[in-house]
Parts: structure tokens; C-alpha cells; sequence
């Protein structure tokens, strides 16, 4: 097995994400009993159930990373790795401003102090910041994730509904155990405000977006769109259904604030061309930048 080789700046990331998911929780979220999603909240609900030397950061521990080292062999060792440190440094931080730090988080926010609705949101953006780094830079800080990825599939469900089941089935024990609904309810919303900035770290304000031009004049729309963009296109042939005549197909990947000039060009060198375009998540390598 290659041994991977680690990044001491991912190390420094994820210790800041851990810290930063931390703040979130226990500043914002925990003071009110507002509850994060996946192992992370079911760890806060236990923390309120249990006596009080069973805390929040022992049990983050103690359930994420067993799930995280069950993980080990769908994941890799790199992966386990970084999710495992990431876990101990939100432990950590989490421990940190409970029992150590002079801040007192024991009643209301110190930040937003009983205002459930600014605690659900903020709780859950910062939150969000940490969770989003530590997917970005190769791990993740909550070990349900890992378990949606090996268990979802084999239940017939997508990983984000299988996640969704989790965290609903979480809340409903929050309200029956708690004998409160409003709790769960603004959680939900920390959750739903988790989830955007997740997207938002992970994908980037800008998702790239991928168009595909169908012409009869390739040549004339690769040099124009390639003088304007300086990228790469990449040429397909094709071939029309109806009108059985030879067509080419142009992959080209462009973001949200060039589509216009995209369809200017392309009309311009070719008014009877078809274009779609998509949205992508990500894109990887060198391929699409034209070499000078």
C-alpha cells in the first residue's frame, strides 16, 4: 500500500476548521440547546442527557472516530487521517472554551446571547466555515458522513437523503426527549444555514459552468471563443438526427460571468449554432487554460 504523503498547510487548515467549528457550536449553538447535525448533534443531545463528566468532547470522540476508522478501508488512510485530527481539534477547541476558556456559554451565547433565531444562523454559518474546510482540504469532521457514503447506496438512497433521514430521526428524539419542539425547529434552520456555507467553501461563490456548443462552423468559433477566453475548447464530432449532416460538438468551460459574452461570440461566427450550458461543481488540471 503507497503511504500518502501529508500536507503540513492541511494540517494548519484543519486545525483552524476544527477551532472554527468549535466557536460555532459551543458559542452559539449548545448555550441555547440548538443542535448541530450528523454525530456532532448527537453528541450535543447526549452531552444535555448524560451526567455532567460525560462532555460534549468526549463523546465527539468516542463516536466519530471509531465510524471514522470503521471508514478506513472505503476512505483511505490519508482521509482517515485528516478527519480524525480534524475531530480531535474540534474535541479540543470544544473543551477548551467549555472548561478553560473565561468565557461562559453555560446559559446563553455570548456573542447573541437567548435570541434563538441569530444563534441557529450564525451557529450554523460558522459552523458551516469549519465543516467546509475540512471537506475541501480532504477530510470531514463528522463521522455520519462516512457512514452515508457506505451504507447509503446499499439501502437504495443517495447520500444526502440518507443524511437527512439521520438528522430529521435526530430532531424528533431532541423534541420528545427535550419535550420541546422549538428547539428542533430552529435547528433545522442551523442546519439548512450549515449546508449553504458547506456549499459556498467547498464549490466557491463562482461554480464553474460547462457549455456545449453544437456547429457546422467549428473552426471559426474555436479561434474566436479561444482569442477572447485564452482556453481551451475541446472539439467532438457529431452528427445530426433530422438532418443527418455532420456537425461538431465544442466542450468549453467558462463561469457564470461570461456566458453572455459566450453567446455573443458564438452567434456571431455561427447564428445557426445550438447552445446549452450546465452547471459543475468542480474542475481539476491544466487542460482547459490554452498554452502561451
Amino acid at each position: 500500500m503507497k503511504i500518502p504523503r501529508f500536507s503540513a498547510k492541511r494540517f494548519l487548515i484543519l486545525t483552524a476548521a476544527g477551532f472554527i467549528n468549535a466557536f460555532g457550536v459551543t458559542c452559539f449553538l449548545a448555550p441555547l440547546a440548538l443542535y448541530d447535525s450528523g454525530i456532532s448533534g448527537t453528541s450535543m443531545l447526549l452531552d444535555v442527557l448524560t451526567p455532567e463528566k460525560f462532555s460534549l468532547s468526549f463523546f465527539l470522540l468516542v463516536l466519530n472516530i471509531p465510524l471514522f476508522l470503521f471508514g478506513y478501508k472505503k476512505q483511505g488512510l490519508e482521509f482517515t487521517v485528516y478527519s480524525v485530527y480534524a475531530v480531535i481539534i474540534y474535541s479540543l477547541g470544544a473543551w477548551l472554551i467549555n472548561d478553560v476558556l473565561p468565557i461562559s456559554v453555560s446559559e446563553s451565547s455570548p456573542f447573541a446571547g437567548s435570541d434563538l433565531l441569530l444563534c441557529a444562523i450564525f451557529g450554523g454559518l460558522i459552523s458551516g466555515i469549519g465543516s467546509g474546510l475540512v471537506i475541501r482540504y480532504g477530510g470531514a469532521i463528522d463521522g455520519m458522513e462516512v457512514m452515508s457514503v457506505i451504507f447509503a447506496r446499499r439501502l437504495g438512497l443517495t447520500v444526502g437523503t440518507f443524511m437527512m433521514i439521520y438528522n430529521v430521526l435526530l430532531y424528533l428524539a431532541a423534541g420528545v426527549l427535550k419535550q420541546t419542539w422549538t428547539l428542533p425547529l430552529y435547528s433545522i434552520i442551523a442546519y439548512a444555514a450549515a449546508l449553504k456555507t458547506v456549499d459556498f467553501i467547498v464549490e466557491g461563490l463562482d461554480k464553474g459552468k460547462s457549455t456545449m456548443i453544437v456547429t457546422t462552423r467549428p473552426v471559426e468559433v474555436c479561434q474566436a471563443l479561444s482569442e477572447e477566453f485564452g482556453s481551451g475548447i475541446t472539439m467532438i464530432p457529431a452528427k445530426g438526427y433530422y438532418s443527418d449532416s455532420s456537425k461538431t460538438l465544442l466542450y468549453f468551460v467558462i463561469n457564470r460571468f461570461q456566458i453572455g459574452k459566450v453567446c455573443r461570440v458564438v452567434n456571431e461566427n455561427d447564428p445557426d449554432s445550438f447552445i446549452t450550458i450546465s452547471e459543475v461543481s468542480d474542475t481539476l488540471g491544466t487542460g482547459q487554460r490554452k498554452q502561451k
